[in-house]
């Protein structure tokens, strides 16, 4: 079942509601907060009680070490007596230090014999005078002890050489059992120049310490106790707990809170956890050091946890009862002024209803008046119908497509003018960006285009510089609309005077050949080919360059150098001068394209070479034969053709080799089998002589029926004395490779085509 709330029932339920939370709220956090106080409150008592008492066991433990390390530097004046004289002055003095000091139960010394006698030179075996008490009367005995070995205590001790506070034992002096007395040793060593000579001990009895651990009691049913360093109860509430191990009492929480490990190394210790009745209880223990001792003794003070919480209780008891008070009369407030404030939220709730509906009109607003939070709320909804009305006429004028129509955003918050003129600048920005859009692939085809007609150009006029050179200067002009360029070159025929050479110019329609010669390094060229970066300039120096045209001579306005780079080699740089400035994508466009262009000029530059060394080859061979005929008809004349012979086969071996050194050489059969391979040739595809020989020109080609067609016709022109040139690609050792190669047919007597000369150029690096 639904049930349906008034406005002051739900303003009633709220507050009271919201109320009664934070009343058990308040009450549970001033609960814990007392809790903790008087915790924290019990932990400062225990903490300062147990240091305070722990420094007063502290004090009496020190006071009794500070009378051996009396008496260890008293007896360090036996070197100026004889030896029955200091035996004999100790030994009272021993007595005197015993009848003075009624807590003592003994006093003793231990001397090392390999001290005390030059004869004796084992390092164990010791000298020992002991004074006790027994009834009424001081009992002393001297002897010698150890003198088969050092028995472990002594041995810990002369090791450390360093005061001890020993951990408790039982002890009778009449070996009466009866008589076993609860008691340590407090010991300082006698040290003489650095070393260890003996010791001076006193006993003590542990029952000293009883009295004062019954009157530690800083709350009720709290209680005390006293451990050594090996975890002895040293003093107890319970006597019958002297001399009897913590461990058998807390073994769980001693593993649990690391008692054992805190109180050998002297640290403070403090934790909740059950004592030994079973009662949840607060633990404290405080760490007793005295001297330079290295057995920390340590002082437990436990107090049961229900004492600590005893007044936070009370409290909690007294608060709840004033909190039901407070509440009743809230609650009869809240009521009274509730309805004055539902009546006029009714009034809003109905025009609230009419703009849920969709319905958003002037006559709508309200005529309240009052200066407290409802009338706030009429002027904040009157304001709300306002600009509900402009936003409606904002989006009917951007839906009709008008984007620059205003408005004006109610304030900072307001999230639905701010969310409308956002709609309105991000329609604006996505017509902008569509036509930056447009524009972009506009510039991107028109580059793809350039690129592919200069491609064309590239592959058209890949056997003549000259050629290549100006058609590339003149369609860069007409693609870059610029109005004077020219193709500067690398001449490197004099090695010792390289410089670049203008190959190509041009300017309105018209070629111009100028004997232009520039420097490596001079001008705005040899920088470019130096730092191997494009120049872009729009202040050209006076003088540098002219436009010519119909109406005389002018300056440009920019000027654009970009070099020709392949392998880090400078080959050229070409020079464009324009009145207009270049736009970024014309320079990226005419970078590009240098990369292309530097790449064909290699190969040309290649090509030439070799058919230039193939021409003078074939042109030696000739003459060669000629001079062989001459020497069959003139036998007179015999031994000088012969010398001229073998003179031109040297030249001719010379352009062999060199042919040999910069290309690959390989000679076919008619029938397309490989007859001669050069070294090189083998070294490049890492095959050996035998592997090669014999094997057909298109082995490991990869033919599909159309290049197959073209190939078939390629060697059909060979064998007519057709020379070919061909672009190949072909797969050896799992290691692609790309060849500008040239196919020159040779002929026998008869004009037979015999055998096919390839002179191969490796291109791999330039098309990757």
């Amino acid at each position: 079942m639904k049930f349906k709330f008034t406005l002051q029932q739900k303003i009633l339920l709220l507050v009271v509601g919201i109320s009664v939370v934070i009343y058990a709220i308040a009450i549970g956090s001033i609960t814990l907060r007392a809790k903790k106080v008087a915790i924290n409150d019990a932990i400062t008592v225990m903490v300062t009680t147990a240091q305070k008492n722990a420094s007063d066991i502290k004090a009496h433990l020190e006071n009794d070490l500070t009378s051996m390390k009396t008496l260890s530097q008293s007896v360090l004046s036996y070197k100026e007596m004889s030896e029955s004289q200091w035996k004999k002055v100790f030994a009272k003095m021993y007595e005197e230090v015993l009848k003075a000091n009624s807590q003592f139960l003994s006093v003793w010394d231990s001397w090392e014999l390999s001290h005390i006698d030059s004869t004796y030179t084992k390092d164990f075996g010791r000298y020992a005078v002991e004074f006790w008490r027994e009834g009424n009367q001081i009992k002393s005995n001297s002897s010698l002890k150890n003198m088969t070995g050092d028995d472990g205590d002594y041995v810990r001790i002369k090791f450390e050489a360093t005061e001890s506070i020993e951990n408790p034992y039982f002890y009778s002096y009449t070996d009466n059992q009866n008589e076993l007395i609860l008691m340590t040793s407090v010991i300082a060593p006698i040290i003489e120049n650095g070393k260890f000579i003996g010791i001076v001990g006193v006993d003590i009895s542990l029952d000293r310490y009883h009295p004062i651990i019954t009157q530690i009691r800083p709350f009720k049913n709290s209680y005390a106790f006293l451990v050594s360093n090996d975890l002895q109860y040293t003093a107890h509430p319970d006597k019958e707990k002297h001399g009897q191990y913590l461990f058998d009492d807390y073994e769980q929480i001693m593993n649990k809170f690391s008692i054992a490990e805190k109180i050998a190394n002297g640290e403070e210790n403090m934790f909740i956890a059950n004592d030994v009745n079973g009662v949840k209880s607060q633990f404290i223990f405080s760490p007793i050091i005295v001297g330079k001792t290295l057995t920390p003794w340590s002082l437990a003070i436990v107090v049961p946890h229900k004492t600590v919480l005893a007044e936070a209780n009370k409290n909690f008891i007294i608060s709840i009862i004033i909190g039901l008070i407070g509440l009743v009369v809230l609650t009869l407030i809240i009521a009274y002024a509730s309805k004055s404030i539902t009546t006029p939220i009714l009034s809003i709730t109905n025009i609230l209803k009419g703009m849920a509906a969709g319905n958003i009109s002037n006559d709508m607003k309200l005529s309240i008046n009052t200066n407290d939070e409802i009338g706030e709320m009429a002027k904040a909804l009157n304001t709300t119908i306002d600009g509900l009305n402009q936003k409606v006429e904002f989006a009917s004028s951007i839906e009709e497509g008008n984007l620059d129509t205003d408005l004006k955003a109610l304030s900072n918050d307001d999230i639905l003018g701010n969310a409308l003129i956002d709609m309105r600048n991000s329609l604006t920005k996505a017509a902008q960006e569509e036509e930056k859009r447009k524009e972009d692939d506009m510039l991107r085809r028109w580059a793809n285009e350039g690129l592919a007609k200069f491609g064309e150009i590239l592959r058209q006029n890949s056997d003549n510089i000259e050629v290549l050179a100006k058609s590339i200067i003149k369609e860069l002009i007409h693609a870059l609309e610029a109005n004077q360029g020219g193709l500067f070159l690398l001449n490197e025929e004099d090695e010792s005077d390289p410089f670049f050479e203008l190959v190509a110019a041009f300017a309105y329609n018209r070629h111009k050949y100028k004997a232009k010669k520039i420097l490596v390094g001079e001008g705005l060229i040899g920088a470019c080919a130096i730092e191997r970066k494009t120049i872009h300039l729009t202040e050209i120096p006076n003088g540098y360059i002219e436009i010519t045209s119909g109406l005389g001579h002018s300056t440009p306005t920019t000027l654009l150098l970009v070099p020709l780079v392949v392998e880090d080699k400078v080959l050229g740089v070409i020079e464009i001068a324009a009145f207009n400035i270049f736009e970024p994508y014309q320079i990226e466009f005419t970078e590009r394209l240098a990369q292309s262009i530097a790449s064909t000029i290699t190969s040309v530059k290649v090509n030439i070479r070799t058919t230039l060394l193939l021409s003078t080859t074939q042109q030696q061979a000739e003459e060669m034969a000629a001079q062989e005929e001459e020497m069959r008809q003139n036998m007179e004349e015999l031994q000088a053709t012969q010398e001229e012979s073998s003179r031109k086969t040297a030249e001719m071996q010379s352009f062999i080799d060199a042919l040999n050194n910069s290309s690959f050489v390989i000679e076919y059969d008619s029938h397309g089998y490989i007859t001669t391979i050069n070294d090189a040739y083998l070294e490049l595809l890492n095959l050996s002589r035998d592997e090669a020989l014999g094997t057909h020109h298109s082995d490991k080609m990869e033919l599909d029926p159309q290049k197959k067609n073209e190939y078939d016709r390629m060697w059909t022109n060979l064998r007519n004395g057709i020379p070919q040139k061909e672009v190949t690609k072909f797969i050896v050792h799992g290691k692609t490779f790309i060849f500008q190669e040239t196919y020159t047919p040779i002929k026998n007597e008869m004009g037979e085509v015999y055998k096919i000369l390839k002179i191969s150029n490796n291109i791999s690096n330039l098309i990757n």
